[in-house]
C-alpha cells in the first residue's frame, strides 16, 4: 500500500476529488495548510505599498492506495490538476506496512 499527501491550491481541490472519485478511493483526509515552495511567497500592493506573502493557503489531502493502483492514480492527478504555474503543489509518496480497520479487525488492502 502507498500512502499520498498530495499538496494543492485550495482552488484545485475540487478537481482532485473528482480525480480520486473516478479512481474509487475510498477515503481521504483534507487538511488545510499555510506554507511556501521555491518561490517563497509572493508580493502583493495594498494601497501603493508592496508586501511579502511569506505563507500561502495550501491544501493537504491523504489517502491511502492499492500499491498497483498508486502510479496511475499519480499521473492522472498530475495530469487534472497541473496549471503550468509554480505553486501548483506536490505529491509524496510514502509505503504503508499495515492498515486495520478498527470495526473489524481487517488488515491489509481489505481494511481500505
Amino acid at each position: 500500500m502507498k500512502k499520498l499527501e498530495i499538496i494543492i491550491k485550495p482552488e484545485k481541490l475540487e478537481d482532485l476529488k473528482e480525480v480520486l472519485d473516478t479512481e474509487e478511493v475510498n477515503g481521504l483526509n483534507i487538511v488545510n495548510i499555510m506554507g511556501y515552495g521555491n518561490q517563497k511567497g509572493i508580493v502583493k500592493k495594498y494601497r501603493g505599498a508592496e508586501y511579502r506573502v511569506n505563507l500561502l493557503p495550501k491544501i493537504k489531502v491523504e489517502t491511502v492506495v492499492a500499491k498497483e493502483n498508486a502510479d496511475k492514480l499519480i499521473d492522472k492527478i498530475v495530469k487534472e490538476i497541473n496549471t503550468g504555474n509554480i505553486g501548483d503543489g506536490k505529491i509524496f509518496v510514502y509505503d504503508v506496512a499495515d492498515a486495520v480497520r478498527i470495526r473489524t479487525g481487517e488488515r491489509g488492502k481489505e481494511a481500505l
